[in-house]
């Protein structure tokens, strides 16, 4: 699939030995840039088939700011929307499985229920992967604590669900602060075609 080799190990330590189909289809797409609408039956593993492209994007970005200029850089790189709590944890959880063998991997979870200042901590350090719920990011972004200028992947995880749960304007809002030029995924497990 072209993953780097850290990931490659990470799966291997999770104990997969071929891509799922939604993973052969999606994952090549992604790493090459380009913005995919997935639709799969829950369990087809789509949390790898983004998390595994997000995580290679990090890696990269790591490589080529090793290679150029010390530069700062604030805010996360890729953004995850989930509509639960539950689903973002479990996607926290999924990107720290895959990204194991990334020193320093930085994986920030931000919902509700979560201590305000625990969050805030980690929102004001250096950040790869930020994972989140659409209220509790948009209480981020009006006060100013979460910075999203550098957010070159936008993942919309069970997206038609946020829908149905009224999230549109949130979702709406929060992709308007983004760079115009970024990636886009929305994965769901419902979308007509289910494929």
């Amino acid at each position: 699939l072209g993953l780097h080799e850290a990931l490659l190990r990470a799966v291997k330590d999770s104990g997969y030995e071929n891509a799922t189909d939604v993973q052969a289809q999606a994952i090549p797409p992604a790493l090459q840039g380009a913005d995919l609408m997935v639709s799969s039956r829950t369990g087809s593993g789509k949390t790898a088939s983004f998390i595994l492209p997000a995580l290679q994007q990090v890696l990269e970005a790591r490589a080529a700011r090793a290679s150029g200029p010390k530069v700062k850089v604030q805010g996360p790189r890729v953004l995850v929307l989930a509509p639960t709590r539950e689903l973002a944890m479990q996607v926290s959880k999924s990107a720290m499985t895959y990204g194991r063998h990334i020193q320093g991997l930085r994986v920030a979870t931000v919902l509700g229920g979560m201590p305000y200042a625990l969050q805030l901590r980690m929102l004001s350090g250096p950040l790869d992967i930020l994972i989140a719920t659409p209220g509790r990011l948009l209480d981020h972004i009006n006060s100013g604590k979460c910075k999203l200028d550098n957010v070159t992947m936008f993942v919309l995880d069970e997206a038609d669900r946020m829908l149905d749960m009224g999230f549109i304007e949130d979702i709406e809002f929060v992709a308007q602060t983004l760079p115009v030029e970024r990636q886009t995924l929305m994965y769901s497990a419902t979308f007509a075609g289910n494929t």
